[in-house]
């Protein structure tokens, strides 16, 4: 512990030294060298504790070899929690040193967006240690797994943490016309990249079916979709020339579809589906893609803080607090999954 506080003490110096003198002639210095920087080999080196904290107690879920999301190990018995609209096709686990395991979903929590698993056959796990402080505060130093458990990366916490509001899931299309004569609602444009590009709908589909109900009205598509989360699979029927055909829409989030030609959005790069609707979250500045969720934000102790559940954008990611996770992960071991829900979340 000793050393590992003199690195910390150390690393610290060394950034306050970089601020001091980042006033002078740009010409008069040489930039902070690369090991130095922020996700640089030496300041990594003084959260080594949190590193191996965090890469031993995390998994990676796949499905078809595919990397879904990461999840964090919460039993010596092989529980995991995740982020649930992430790891709907999870098949498998790989712990942080290759060893692979099948995995089973026994339950997902759709408040929270958290799902857990058992890992199948797995025995003397390391579990994540919680940390006793709820509330880290603005400017915390944290880290987190990368998605290739092969480093973990620095942060800091940059607002209060508070309840993100639900904006409600989009099909990413425009509509036309809609009413009996032209037999459901035309579907004007799709857009690029979005949720119904995803699924295959196409511009010209008339949509007859949103969820098991036909509709004929704008308004009442626009109800029936905005009433599910980003993440959540909507069955849309459509009439395409003389076909009639089905699509499973696994819902985007609002600012993804139609705020992509902004400069922020274009430099954000990919997106967590849903991103909204939490209880309360944590925002850091660890640079996660969507795929390193289900992981768990550390404070320099190794101990948890929360679990990942959504990027953002490029500079913010949302975790999950301690209380909440522990909390969801009592609801679910107390239900019993449903036998229609054994193969899916």
């Amino acid at each position: 512990m000793r050393t590992y506080t003199h690195r910390f003490s150390n690393f610290l110096s060394t950034i306050c030294l970089y601020l001091f003198i980042s006033s002078a002639p740009l010409g008069a210095i040489d930039r902070l060298p690369v090991e130095q920087r922020r996700n640089g080999s030496e300041t990594l080196k003084a959260f080594e504790e949190s590193s191996k904290a965090g890469l031993s107690s995390t998994v990676r879920l796949l499905s078809k070899g595919r990397t879904l999301a990461l999840g964090t190990i919460v039993s010596r018995k092989g529980h995991i929690m995740t982020k649930a609209s992430s790891s709907i096709e999870a098949e498998e686990a790989i712990l942080a040193d290759g060893t692979r395991y099948k995995v089973q979903a026994k339950g997902k929590d759709k408040e929270t967006d958290l799902a857990v698993f058992k890992i199948k056959g797995a025995k003397k796990l390391t579990p994540v240690s919680w940390a006793e402080k709820k509330d880290p505060g603005e400017g915390s130093w944290l880290v987190s797994a990368d998605y290739n458990l092969k480093r973990l990366k620095v942060g800091v916490v940059g607002a209060k943490s508070r309840p993100i509001d639900r904006s409600g899931g989009v099909i990413g299309v425009i509509l036309g016309r809609d009413g009996e004569e032209v037999g459901g609602i035309l579907i004007q444009q799709v857009m690029p990249r979005s949720a119904g590009a995803a699924a295959g709908l196409e511009n010209g589909d008339i949509v007859t079916n949103v969820g098991g109900q036909d509709v004929t009205d704008r308004e009442k598509m626009i109800e029936l979709v905005g009433s599910n989360d980003p993440g959540d699979v909507v069955v849309i029927k459509v009439r395409r020339g003389k076909r009639m055909l089905s699509f499973r829409v696994t819902l985007g989030h609002r600012s993804v579809v139609f705020d992509m030609m902004s400069r922020n959005a274009r430099m954000s790069g990919p997106v967590s589906k849903r991103k909204d609707n939490f209880p309360m979250i944590i925002q850091h500045d660890i640079s996660l893609p969507p795929t390193a969720m289900g992981g768990a934000v550390l404070d320099l102790n190794g101990n948890a803080l929360g679990i990942n559940v959504a990027r953002v954008d490029r500079v913010t990611t949302y975790a999950l607090p301690t209380s909440f996770v522990l909390e969801t992960l009592k609801k679910l071991r107390r239900s019993k999954p449903k036998k229609s829900d054994s193969n899916s979340l």
